[in-house]
């Protein structure tokens, strides 16, 4: 903003007389003012914006408006609101009307941004999961670093949401089953262990390509292992694939898997373990089994960095790996013939694959 703009954004919302010319200049000579005036508009307001849609996103209100205007009691029913907090309901929703996101008209509320109506659509919860993950995990491991650090805290994983952390994780969706369909054999059956399920969508494109197919899929928290067995019941799959909660390190079963997949999860597991659970996956692969691990590798962009701070900072697990320490743990863990494809390019999301050529004893 310059600085004729701001005196007319001063003037415009003075309840008095306008302020003299020596007021005025002695605002504008404040060497704060510029960058009070730089971090609001291109930091804060943002900050704010991101804040709302998000939290408007996961209450489900953006998706409620793109249907049908709302007043403040239609919302309130839906949210659960008592009637007493109604008004402060209001307030909520007139800082989205004040950042540009929601319309008022006739005392009922609608999209206004584009941002606003496209996180609305079902084809975008993803995003929208996304948007929650960084405002709900992301932020606090870059406000409260430093202090955690002073005071010896851990993120745990309770500290996570296992249901946003799995819609977000779709984001990668594309990426992830363009690898799988490039290593999938698909005329002949096939069993198929997924460690890390999150809603099973993974499972499910894997028994699309091959008709023939059989999982276990498992997760480590048992909110998201039973919202997979939910999906799996829904996509008529249940007699395909079996859905449990588990660590793939404490798994007893003998070598029966023709695939091994793990998709966005080997930084669940501490960098000192990640060897042996890599050793233990091919200790359930056939001979001649093939495991395939997708993961988002150092060096990506900024999110990611934030995303391995975040696991850092965390009581379990380790940093995103590099993509030749991941070779070489591969290695170490005993696969052979180990390649790895960058999805796409420019960025460190990294495809791997690797093969049980030689029987193994964890």
């Amino acid at each position: 903003m310059d600085m004729q703009s701001l005196a007319r954004s001063i003037t415009g919302r003075a309840p008095g007389p306008i302020p003299d010319v020596a007021t005025m200049g002695r605002i504008f000579s404040n060497p704060r003012m510029p960058l009070l005036l730089a971090l609001s508009k291109g930091v804060v307001e943002p900050t704010y914006r991101a804040a709302f849609l998000s939290s408007a996103a996961g209450s489900g209100v953006l998706r409620w408006l793109s249907t049908r205007p709302c007043d403040v009691a239609s919302l309130a029913e839906k949210l659960e609101v008592p009637h007493e907090d109604r008004s402060r309901l209001r307030d909520w929703l007139e800082v989205g009307v004040r950042l540009g996101d929601l319309r008022r008209r006739e005392g009922c509320y609608t999209l206004r941004s584009l941002s606003a109506k496209a996180l609305a659509k079902a084809d975008n919860d993803a995003l929208a999961a996304a948007l929650e993950e960084v405002m709900r995990f992301h932020l606090p491991v870059l406000l409260n670093g430093p202090r955690m650090l002073r005071e010896g805290r851990r993120f745990s994983l309770s500290d996570q949401d296992g249901a946003v952390i799995a819609r977000a994780s779709l984001v990668v969706r594309p990426l992830v089953e363009e690898a799988i369909s490039s290593v999938l054999d698909r005329g002949t059956p096939l069993r198929l262990l997924e460690v890390g399920c999150g809603s099973g969508v993974y499972v499910k494109h894997a028994a699309e390509l091959n008709p023939r197919l059989t999982a276990l899929a498992v997760d480590l928290q048992a909110e998201v292992a039973d919202e997979a067995a939910k999906n799996m019941v829904e996509w008529g799959l249940t007699d395909r694939v079996e859905t449990r909660q588990a660590d793939l390190r404490d798994l007893s079963l003998q070598p029966q898997f023709d695939l091994v997949t793990l998709h966005n999860n080997i930084y669940y597991f501490p960098e000192s373990e990640r060897v042996a659970v890599l050793r233990k996956a091919r200790s359930l692969l056939t001979p001649g089994g093939r495991l395939l691990l997708t993961s988002a590798c150092r060096g990506g962009n900024i999110g990611m960095e934030v995303l391995n701070l975040w696991f850092r900072h965390a009581d379990f697990g380790g940093a995103l790996p590099r993509e030749d320490e991941l070779v070489a743990q591969l290695e170490r863990a005993g696969f052979s013939d180990v390649r790895t494809n960058r999805v796409v390019p420019g960025e460190q999301f990294r495809a791997f694959t690797a093969s049980n050529t030689h029987p193994t004893q964890v």
